[in-house]
């Protein structure tokens, strides 16, 4: 469900409030790095808030279980995220920096006790919704492949797995490291 849909506390609930979601709250890709080093929690929060409420289409996905909020996702026009461009991560990507019509999947948060139950793979579906509902053309991800990576902690895996983007039907397009990849689902 998009996020400009829900209540803030369940943005919140979802982030929780230890770990590395609870100061990052997906910002790390939108500062300079100046910025990011100065940047309390609060503020990040802060600035999450305002871009849910500021922005159509919404910055992001969240998932629930009944009437619990367990997840999180982001997802946008990958020009939203500056950082993300000077990064290894993207290196490979064919697409223009600039293409508005190119979106991206840069963070999942999900739970802990909510861990390894599909959370993720309905985020995942959740943002390729989103993303095809506001005229994406191209959606990439940049996950870690823990084929290559095998002891990667769940801290490492916020960009998500790559045999769960494989399994939503997003290909390979590059490799930046062994143990990552860029993919990309077409609309």
């Amino acid at each position: 469900m998009s996020v400009s849909d829900v209540p803030w506390e369940d943005v919140r609930t979802a982030f929780g409030t230890r770990g590395d979601p609870a100061g990052c709250w997906c910002q790390y890709f939108k500062m300079p790095n100046a910025a990011w080093e100065t940047a309390t929690r609060d503020e990040c929060a802060g600035m999450l808030r305002q871009q849910i409420e500021a922005n159509e289409p919404a910055p992001g996905v969240i998932a629930y279980d009944g009437d619990e909020p367990v997840g999180w996702c982001a997802v946008e026009p990958r020009p939203k995220y500056s950082r993300l461009q000077r990064l290894k991560v993207l290196k490979g990507s064919d697409e223009d920096p600039t293409d508005t019509s190119v979106w991206a999947v840069t963070c999942f948060v999900v739970r802990v006790g909510h861990r390894r139950k599909g959370v993720a793979s309905a985020l995942l579906d959740g943002a390729v919704h989103h993303a095809r509902e506001h005229g994406a053309r191209v959606i990439e991800g940049y996950p870690v492949d823990t084929g290559e990576r095998v002891k990667a902690s769940s801290a490492e895996l916020y960009h998500g797995t790559l045999s769960l983007f494989e399994r939503a039907g997003f290909e390979i397009a590059s490799r930046p490291t062994d143990a990552r990849a860029v993919v990309r689902l077409e609309m």
